[in-house]
């Protein structure tokens, strides 16, 4: 249930950022919310291994979400879809186009983001 709430969440974070030009660094909060509600959702007994796996997961949301939204504007200029140019990214250029792309807040969003995983996750 968890896998399948972050891979919705990462779709949406990037076909909004795809759709607006910016990185919406803004939707990793939101991320650590829904990351939060699934584990209350499903289950999860309250405690410092559900704070964990809620960092975690939110984690994988912020790097999954950047990933993308790099293959999506790659894969446009150079004519492949986003799945292809995901897989075709390598790990050197994608970390260089996430320092140029990432400013301040947008670093300043994925630390609070993991915070309130951890708070809201417990």
């Amino acid at each position: 249930m968890l896998l399948g709430a972050c891979a919705g969440f990462v779709a949406i974070w990037v076909v909004l950022a795809w759709s607006t030009g910016s990185q919406c660094g803004w939707m990793a909060l939101f991320g650590a919310l829904d990351v939060a509600w699934i584990l209350r959702l499903s289950g999860w007994r309250p405690g410092p291994l559900r704070a964990a796996v809620g960092i975690v997961a939110t984690a994988a949301i912020v790097a999954l979400a950047n990933w993308m939204i790099i293959a999506v504007h790659m894969g446009e200029v150079m004519g492949f879809d986003p799945i292809d140019s995901a897989l075709r990214l390598g790990f050197r250029h994608a970390w260089l186009v996430v320092q140029l792309a990432n400013g301040g807040f947008e670093l300043a969003m994925a630390a609070l983001a993991l915070l309130l995983a951890a708070i809201a996750s417990r």
